[in-house]
């Protein structure tokens, strides 16, 4: 048996932020991580935090309010909107900000033009809420680099993580700007002597970056990691509260002891099909859905909850946060999940059913093209779409897992994943588009790049819309014709990057019983706590920011240093 001050169920940013906080108010905390390697889906994500108010962005000149975040939040969370823990997020998530940058190793960079998902509803902003992890070099980890989780090897360019914003425009405009040839360049040559001397590469970006700065950090404070280690029962006393649990371990079952309680932070339930089929609003069976989150995430937190009488929220419109998604075949056979977050927005690019329709404004948030996906396609038929462009557009700037020129085009045609004609009739054979509708919808498409304006879908006519544009593609960063064969298409399926449904809690990040009450000694952090949003996606990293805030707040908490 062990014993000590704080128990942590998950090693993502808000089981580490939870540790940390509680670490730095003085209380022995151990974090069990059920996989060998740590850092969960935040090693995989992109690094972004959303947290409106934020030191970083207000530092670099933004403007923003509580009042105006708080009535953004009210129009996106609708019914599901919880005043007490919006209140304690916008209160204490520019505070957390702080709290990293003054006693972490976790650094921020702002990310300025970065605009909500939906910028033209009430209380909405262009940018100034979105933050970005900075990299690190992975030399700082020292003997436990092997030990932190790698990102998805689809989402690298020959293992190369490109870090989001700046770095990412360079790789763009490669071909055509001396400025970011001469980036580029150095950048390859650089991660090539790392391959050589040490067989990957040494800059981590996103949140690699942020996965392994609060590593470096709680180990620098002395806050113990047990990897390969699940919580597998919560232990309470005679009077119902949460005083440990028993872990896994490599060495056999561990029973655990925590004065101050347990926090779960286990990532919520992507990869637990049972839970997926029941609430998902589509067919989410293997096969039917993908996920891009930590395929180890099987929904152990919420379950651990279920069994000691916590409720769980299972009525938000949408049970995660969803992301068009093409499969990458690989190796072995096997295929893998690319969630396409940026490439739809790029100009001379369009989305059309099977049956050669436009159905949707591409350059929309990745959760609401998802959804617009699933309610155009026909019931009883699989939810699916293709993503078209022309050779200048693929080559100018990728699409998925197909990167820009000078990378051959090839094998991603040989593998199936990329689809080839000369002719949009031909497209259409290669892809099982209807070709004599899809003609008709580029020719729509190209008369309306000519007034520069999408009348349809409003393709460019929001921040967010071009944000993920092209700026020097005028009137409109967003559009350009289909005109240049041959033409090429990538078939879409609906995925996630992580759940919104799970364990309900209040304010303080306590997880609550069936009747309301918040179970004494149980904390929830990540998406193991249900999602602060209702349901909804606001804007770039609304899983992060509210994780590490909510961290923040349950660490806090447990040791008793709430003012």
């Amino acid at each position: 048996m062990l014993t000590v001050d704080l128990l942590v169920a998950g090693s993502g940013a808000g089981g580490m932020t939870a540790a940390i906080a509680a670490r730095h108010h003085g209380l022995d905390v151990l974090v069990a991580e059920k996989e060998p390697v740590f850092g969960g889906t935040t090693a995989m994500s992109g690094g972004y935090l959303w947290v409106p108010n934020n030191p970083v962005n207000a530092a670099a000149g933004t403007r923003d309010s509580v009042e105006a975040a708080r009535a953004y939040l009210r129009h996106e969370a609708g019914n599901h909107f919880d005043a007490p823990r919006i209140d304690a997020f916008l209160r204490d998530g520019p505070r957390m900000v702080d709290f990293m940058h003054a006693h972490t190793q976790v650094r921020f960079g702002p990310a300025t033009a970065f605009s909500d998902y939906h910028p033209d509803a009430p209380g909405g902003t262009p940018g100034g809420r979105s933050i970005l992890t900075e990299p690190l070099d992975a030399r700082a980890l020292g003997r436990d680099l092997p030990k932190l989780r790698r990102p998805r090897p689809e989402l690298t360019l020959f293992g190369l993580a490109i870090g989001s914003g700046k770095e990412l425009w360079h790789f763009y405009r490669a071909t055509r700007r001396l400025e970011s040839a001469l980036y580029v360049t150095k950048r390859l040559a650089r991660h090539g002597v790392d391959l050589a001397l040490h067989g990957r590469g040494m800059t981590l970006t996103n949140g690699n970056a942020l996965a392994a700065r609060l590593y470096l950090t709680a180990q620098r404070m002395g806050i113990g990691l047990r990897l390969g280690s699940p919580v597998t029962r919560l232990l309470r006393d005679e009077s119902g509260a949460v005083t440990g649990a028993v872990l896994a371990t490599p060495e056999g079952a561990l029973e655990v002891m925590a004065r101050r309680g347990v926090v779960l932070a286990c990532g919520g339930f992507p990869a637990d099909l049972a839970r997926r089929k029941r609430l998902f609003n589509h067919p989410a069976a293997e096969g039917e859905h993908w996920s891009a989150a930590n395929p180890a995430n099987t929904g152990d937190g919420i379950r651990l909850g279920e069994a000691i009488g916590a409720a769980v929220e299972e009525d938000y419109p949408n049970a995660a946060a969803w992301a068009p998604t093409s499969l990458v075949p690989r190796a072995d056979g096997t295929l893998a999940p690319f969630p396409h977050f940026i490439d739809r927005g790029k100009p001379g690019v369009i989305a059309v059913l099977r049956s050669g329709q436009r159905f949707v404004n591409e350059a929309n948030s990745y959760h609401d093209f998802v959804q617009g996906m699933i309610r155009a396609c026909p019931p009883g038929q699989p939810a699916e779409a293709f993503l078209l462009l022309d050779h200048r557009t693929i080559r100018r700037y990728g699409i998925g897992f197909v990167k820009a020129a000078p990378i051959p085009l090839g094998p991603a045609i040989a593998s199936g994943y990329l689809k080839r004609g000369e002719t949009l009739a031909e497209l259409a054979a290669a892809a099982g588009i209807d070709a004599a509708a899809l003609e008709h919808t580029v020719a729509v498409w190209n008369a309306d790049v000519a007034r520069g304006e999408d009348r349809d879908f409003g393709k460019g006519s929001t921040a967010y819309n071009r944000f993920h544009g092209d700026p020097e593609v005028t009137p409109n960063p967003c559009l350009a014709p289909l005109a240049v064969p041959p033409f090429y298409a990538v078939r879409v399926v609906p995925g996630d990057i992580g759940t919104f449904d799970g364990l309900r809690a209040d304010e303080h990040a306590r997880v609550l019983d069936r009747g309301g009450a918040p179970i004494p000694g149980l904390y929830a952090a990540g998406n193991d706590m249900a999602s602060i949003m209702g349901g909804n996606y606001p804007g770039g990293g609304i899983t992060l920011g509210p994780a590490m805030t909510f961290g923040f707040i349950a660490g806090r908490h447990a040791a008793g240093a709430m003012d």
